[in-house]
C-alpha cells in the first residue's frame, strides 16, 4: 500500500503557491519569502508539473488564478492556517488563543467598549483583536481564526458563519447642517448636501436608497473616505451627510451631536462572525459565538 504522503505535492511549492495566490504577484511573494523571483517561478512550475495543469494565467500584466487554482488556493490557505494555529497553541502551552479580524469601525464603536465584559465571560481564552480596514472573508485570511463581517455573506462549506446581531443604518448629519439644508423636509434635500461615502463599503448609499424606497439622487458633491470612522467624524464636523449603522452613532444621537432625519432601516443580514468549520464546535469558539449572540440580542 502506497504511503499517503506520496500523494501530496511538495510542501515548499505549496507554501510558495499560497503566498503568490494571496499577494497576487510573484514580486511581492518573493519579497515576503525572502527569495528571488526565479525561485518563486521554479516552485510554481514544480506544482504545475505535479498536477499536470496551469494554476495561474496571465491577464495582461496581472497574474490570476485559474478556476482550479482558486479552489486549491482556498484549501491550501486553510491547511496552512490550521498548522499555524496548532503551532501557536503549542507555544502558548495549551491556553487557547483566538485571533479575530474585526472591521476598524466596528471594533471602536461596538466591540472594544465591551472587551472587559467579554474577557470576564471568557477568562480562559486569549483574544487577539486585529482591526482590518478592508473587510474580506475568512477564507482569504489564513492568519486569522475568525472574522467579523457586516452585510450579506454566504460562507463556503469549510467556513461556518454565526449571525449575532441585526443592523440598522441610515443618513446622519449635525442638527445645524440638517436645519440649513432643510433635511427634515424630506430626502429631496439630500441633493443639496455633500454625501460622505466609504471606499471600503462603496454601495452603502445605493443600498439605502434601494431599501428605503427613496428614489436614488445625486449629491451636490460626493466625498469619499477610507473607512466608516472617518466618514462619521466628517459628519460630526458638519461638512456633509454620512450613511452609518445605528450602533455606530448611538452616543452621538443621545447627545444630539448627530441626528437621523429619516430614521434607520433594519437589515436582517446584520453582523456575523465566521469560523473555520473544523473550529466551530470547539469550546473556545462556540463560547465566543454564544457570547456575541447574547450581546447582539441585547441590542434589539
Amino acid at each position: 500500500m502506497k504511503s499517503m504522503s506520496r500523494r501530496l505535492p511538495p510542501l515548499n511549492a505549496l507554501r510558495v503557491f499560497e503566498v503568490v495566490a494571496r499577494c497576487g504577484s510573484i514580486l511581492k511573494a518573493a519579497e515576503e519569502l525572502g527569495v528571488v523571483r526565479g525561485a518563486v517561478r521554479q516552485q510554481l512550475a514544480v506544482l504545475d508539473a505535479h498536477f499536470g495543469m496551469t494554476l495561474f494565467e496571465r491577464n495582461g500584466r496581472r497574474l490570476e488564478l485559474t478556476e482550479k487554482g482558486r479552489s486549491l488556493a482556498e484549501s491550501v490557505a486553510a491547511a496552512f492556517g490550521i498548522l499555524e494555529r496548532a503551532a501557536m497553541e503549542l507555544e502558548a502551552a495549551g491556553r487557547p488563543k483566538i485571533r479575530i479580524g474585526v472591521p476598524s469601525a466596528f471594533a471602536v464603536w461596538w466591540l472594544m467598549p465591551r472587551l472587559g465584559a467579554l474577557q470576564a465571560a471568557l477568562p480562559d481564552i486569549d483574544l487577539d483583536i486585529i482591526p482590518i480596514t478592508v473587510v474580506e472573508p475568512l477564507s482569504r485570511h489564513p492568519e486569522f481564526d475568525a472574522v467579523i463581517m457586516g452585510g450579506e455573506y454566504r460562507p463556503s462549506p469549510d467556513i461556518t458563519a454565526i449571525r449575532f446581531m441585526e443592523d440598522e443604518f441610515g443618513p446622519v448629519a449635525t442638527p445645524e447642517l440638517a436645519s440649513r439644508l432643510n433635511l427634515n423636509d424630506g430626502p429631496d434635500a439630500l441633493g443639496k448636501a455633500t454625501g460622505l461615502g466609504i471606499r471600503s463599503a462603496p454601495r452603502l448609499w445605493d443600498d439605502w436608497f434601494a431599501e428605503s424606497g427613496v428614489p436614488s439622487r445625486g449629491f451636490a458633491r460626493l466625498q469619499q473616505f477610507e473607512d466608516l470612522l472617518l466618514a462619521i467624524a466628517a459628519a460630526r464636523s458638519g461638512i456633509g451627510v454620512a450613511i452609518a449603522p445605528k450602533t455606530a452613532v448611538g452616543d452621538d444621537l443621545a447627545r444630539k451631536t448627530l441626528i437621523a432625519p429619516y430614521g434607520f432601516i433594519r437589515r436582517p443580514a446584520g453582523f456575523s462572525i465566521s469560523f473555520r468549520t473544523a473550529d466551530a464546535s470547539k469550546k473556545p469558539f462556540s463560547a465566543l459565538g454564544e457570547w456575541l449572540t447574547l450581546q447582539g440580542s441585547l441590542e434589539l
